[in-house]
């Protein structure tokens, strides 16, 4: 595999970045250095060591850059890594995403992690987080808009659509499901915000297989997806509430609120809830304490129930 030595590649799209300030990207450079062992990396030791983790040598070995520009780094002279230079330091000190993260925006740089091949497990501490938020629904949508994690509230919110066996996707829900016409309320609104999320989430990880493969079951599936697909517009219209009309309860109006989560770069915390002491908060909190009977006729939008 070719090494990137330090310089900046044909068609890098950071040459246009402001000069940073390097003292704090060296500061953290060299403390990761330093915790770094050099067990890890599976080169030898050679001669006694008189700091504690790598040399600056190891580290340049094994990113496939010169010593020279490696110093240079650490010491504040060079602020504008490639991308290229990035990964390969990031691998070196097998940083976890946070410090991915800050290693990238020490050095003024968009860190876009691939997107997997398959919908990620959130870790323990989002799902505590999501059971935590009392009376509203929670879930994780990824950069496809997968649904990863749902707590009680949205499993019963959600529970009309057709069971697929899989992970739920937000826009086969709106587009390729029948029952996403008549459980949106507005579902020309939902439409158009579904493509706009669906673009501006997934717009990093455009040839990514999973997201190839989600577009053109939406495209062959939807005329009004390949419609509005096509229009290339991004706008969101986020400042109304939603309304869901569910089989088992009827119509609730819900605010939305959208959480980026740190732990798991390119995944949102959707949150819904209904105004405190509402109908719409009864109808939403009882549907984690009824089945929802699939054979009763949709609620019309204007009805009301006791």
């Amino acid at each position: 595999m070719a090494h990137c030595h330090g310089c900046r590649c044909a068609g890098d799209d950071l040459v246009s970045r402001p000069v940073i300030n390097g003292s704090e990207l060296g500061r953290f450079l060299r403390s990761r250095r330093a915790a770094t062992s050099l067990a890890t990396t599976g080169l030898s030791a050679r001669g006694p060591r008189r700091v504690p983790g790598l040399r600056r040598e190891e580290v340049a070995h094994l990113a496939g850059m010169s010593v020279d520009y490696y110093v240079r780094l650490e010491q504040g002279r060079e602020t504008r890594p490639s991308t290229q230079v990035l990964d390969a330091l990031a691998r070196v000190f097998d940083l976890e995403s946070g410090q991915r993260r800050l290693l990238y925006s020490l050095a003024n740089a968009l860190w876009i992690p691939p997107l997997p091949e398959a919908p990620v497990t959130m870790n323990a501490s989002v799902l505590q987080l999501m059971n935590s938020i009392a009376d509203s629904v929670c879930f994780v949508l990824d950069p496809i808009l997968d649904m990863v994690a749902t707590n009680d509230l949205a499993a019963g919110l959600f529970s009309p659509f057709e069971p697929s066996g899989q992970v739920g996707n937000l826009a086969t829900m709106v587009f390729l499901d029948p029952t996403g016409q008549t459980f949106f309320g507005d579902w020309t609104i939902i439409t158009h915000n579904c493509v706009a999320l669906l673009r501006a989430m997934s717009a990093s990880h455009i040839g990514s297989p999973r997201r190839e493969k989600l577009i053109d079951e939406l495209l062959s599936g939807s005329s009004v997806f390949r419609n509005l697909w096509a229009d290339r517009d991004v706008r969101l219209d986020l400042d109304a509430d939603e309304i869901v009309l569910h089989p088992a309860v009827g119509r609730i109006a819900l605010h939305v609120d959208a959480l980026e989560i740190l732990s798991a770069p390119g995944h949102q915390l959707i949150v819904y809830r209904a105004r405190p002491g509402s109908l719409d908060e009864q109808r939403l909190l009882s549907l984690t304490q009824r089945p929802v009977d699939q054979t009763r006729s949709m609620v019309p939008l204007q009805a009301t129930l006791p």
